[in-house]
């Protein structure tokens, strides 16, 4: 057994865990363990947003233009994921979701003049679609991930170079925080306010929302490609209602609990066919206000009891989490053509 927090991250605590020394995980689960030479890491959500199908061949193009610019250059991502979420109020969300393992490539892959020039040009303006980028930038101390399983680890587990043992720090109320490296010294609380850099939300166009400092991100995954049986039944069935129900509530309701924005997002191929995974992907004020909901509120623990009512069951079923926290400098929200419910507009001043 060993601790979520790699060794090299490891400092003496003013923080206390949430469990004795002697605690014992009921079940095992893993990380994955960056190299060293890792500081920061880049995690960008890349949407084209369009309303009814006869736009849809239109957004799909987008979204494989900006799949083309990815590449298999040096500063390109080092994994990218395709999605698709259709929001409240009925908008057809595109997204491709791109990690980084250095702010320095991303800075350099998106000043590329072609690249630049594209985003920047007033055509994007005019193209009856909208456009959105939101960009985090974690610092290695400022994200933690937890594995049910041992390989292929997807978001920002691609960059990982080795597997963890079985961690400690899972398991209890707490456990998500007792895995950040910054807990051993840091609240990790919000601080500032989300504001509008530029441009007016309600008027469209082009628009810059500015976090504040930590922000907290979750992406809680879902792969049921491997199912069968009576564990594919109970996924369908028991599982994915109850977790829907959960994300249904965080979207609309989400601001009552403390949270921006919340996806529940379907993973496509290129032609807009669904695959068999999905994530939750939620925008939090912070880290403290998404333990809350987990731990106290009723959409989260029917969520919960559901799940343990049939995890002994759960062999091929793939589930996983990242949750990251972000100064306040580096985060940038853009938007272009979007609606003014779309991210972080929402919530920002």
């Amino acid at each position: 057994m060993e601790s979520a927090i790699d060794q090299h991250l490891k400092c003496p605590r003013s923080l206390s865990r949430r469990v004795a020394d002697d605690y014992q995980p009921p079940y095992a689960a893993f990380v994955g363990r960056a190299s060293p030479s890792v500081k920061q890491v880049v995690m960008g959500y890349f949407g084209v947003q369009s309303k009814g199908p006869e736009l849809r061949e239109r957004a799909l193009n987008a979204l494989r233009g900006l799949v083309r610019a990815f590449g298999s250059a040096a500063d390109d991502p080092v994994h990218h994921d395709l999605v698709e979420y259709q929001d409240a109020s009925g908008y057809d969300n595109l997204i491709a979701v791109a990690y980084w393992d250095a702010p320095e490539k991303y800075e350099r892959w998106v000043n590329q003049p072609g690249l630049a020039g594209w985003w920047n040009s007033d055509d994007r303006l005019r193209d009856g679609i909208g456009y959105f980028r939101e960009i985090m930038m974690p610092r290695v101390e400022q994200f933690e991930t937890l594995y049910a399983f041992k390989e292929r680890f997807p978001g920002v587990g691609a960059i990982a170079s080795r597997l963890s043992g079985e961690i400690e720090e899972h398991g209890y109320w707490g456990s998500m925080r007792d895995r950040f490296p910054a807990s051993q010294t840091d609240w990790m609380s919000a601080k500032g306010a989300l504001a509008v850099g530029q441009g007016q939300p309600a008027l469209g166009g082009r628009v810059v929302i500015t976090g504040h400092d930590n922000v907290c991100l979750i992406r809680s995954g879902q792969d049921w490609e491997d199912t069968d049986g009576e564990e594919r039944t109970l996924y369908l069935e028991q599982i994915e209602p109850t977790l829907r129900a959960g994300m249904d509530f965080l979207r609309d309701n989400g601001r009552e609990v403390g949270c921006y924005s919340n996806r529940y997002v379907q993973f496509i191929d290129l032609d807009g066919k669904p695959v068999e995974k999905s994530f939750g992907l939620g925008h939090w004020r912070s880290l403290d206000q998404l333990e809350r909901w987990a731990e106290a509120h009723p959409t989260h623990l029917r969520i919960f009891v559901t799940f343990m009512g049939v995890a002994a069951k759960l062999q091929k079923l793939r589930l996983y989490h990242e949750v990251s926290v972000f100064d306040g400098a580096a985060q940038r929200y853009e938007y272009i053509n979007c609606h003014p419910g779309t991210g972080l507009m929402r919530d920002a001043a």
